[in-house]
């Protein structure tokens, strides 16, 4: 009997899950759209639909390459972050739903229609740059990189989301050559795995992530250290910055902030609750909290 989407479906996540992979299911599917060109409402829909031998044979090459631990977004090329697609290649990191905290923040300091100018600093793929002028109209921004072959991707995702005309991107370490005083919002997913941390992680991130975006130097903080003062020349008075952290070094890039004679500095953390963003914005959490009953 030829397979259908739903015992494609089925059985490629049975094989993920004997293999131990995390979220069998949705990696499942995932891969089932992309070698038979069907939709999630597809399978649901037309679950009896015939998969042919060409896209079996997909399948099951995207199901081992998984089993190798490659990561669903390299397999594919693409990944969504926020409410947007990218294109992803081994130059670039792969965009993680921990870094949408960061957007959580700068949407709620940037209303809705206020024109803004934004600086993304380490912007890779520039899922956050991006992310951002997708949902604000009246932002214009610029991405940084060090490496032009990121900055290839990016260009390309802002081509691919029609964002090119307000989206501009520059080769250089962080903020060199940027003028003083240039930018309302600066925002950053810099590098901070400490060195002799990144052996042990995961391999889908170890062996597929550029190393240039994780090595945060010998303690992981290196990168703030370079980072707090250039954020304060570039920022505007009165502007926000917002940079993603590990999840234990909240603390330490709060001090290295305040350092620099920012005021208000304050850690955010993620839906996971924890320690995720250190910000001189408004904290979405704080900010979502009901009044209390007979405040004014």
């Amino acid at each position: 009997m030829s397979p259908t989407l739903l015992t494609a479906w089925k059985s490629a996540q049975a094989r993920l899950k004997d293999g131990r992979i995390d979220s069998p299911s949705i990696d499942a599917r995932l891969l089932l759209e992309a070698a038979t060109g069907a939709t999630r409402t597809d399978i649901l829909t037309d679950p009896y639909r015939a998969v042919t031998p060409d896209q079996q044979t997909a399948l099951d090459g995207y199901v081992e390459r998984r089993l190798k631990r490659e990561p669903v977004s390299r397999i594919l090329g693409k990944k969504g972050f926020w409410k947007i697609h990218l294109n992803v290649t081994p130059d670039v990191l792969s965009p993680r739903p921990d870094t949408e905290a960061l957007l959580d923040v700068i949407l709620l300091a940037f209303p809705p229609h206020k024109a803004f100018e934004m600086i993304d600093l380490g912007t890779g793929s520039g899922a956050i740059l991006l992310a951002t002028l997708a949902e604000r109209i009246g932002a214009r921004g610029l991405g940084t990189d060090i490496s032009s072959e990121a900055l290839a991707v990016a260009r390309e995702n802002a081509a691919n989301l029609d964002l090119d005309s307000r989206a501009t991107f520059l080769r250089t370490e962080w903020a060199a050559g940027i003028a003083d005083h240039s930018f309302d919002l600066v925002a950053s997913n810099p590098p901070y795995i400490p060195s002799d941390d990144i052996d042990g992680l995961d391999p889908e991130v170890r062996d597929h992530d550029p190393r240039l975006a994780l090595d945060g130097g010998p303690d992981g903080l290196q990168a703030y250290r370079d980072l707090a003062p250039e954020v304060r020349r570039i920022l505007r008075p009165g502007g926000v910055f917002a940079v993603e952290i590990g999840w234990d070094q909240g603390a330490a890039v709060k001090a290295l902030f305040e350092a620099e004679g920012f005021e208000d500095v304050k850690v955010v953390k993620d839906l996971a609750d924890r320690d995720r963003v250190v910000t001189n914005g408004p904290d979405p959490r704080v900010h979502a909290l009901p009044v209390a009953e007979g405040a004014q």
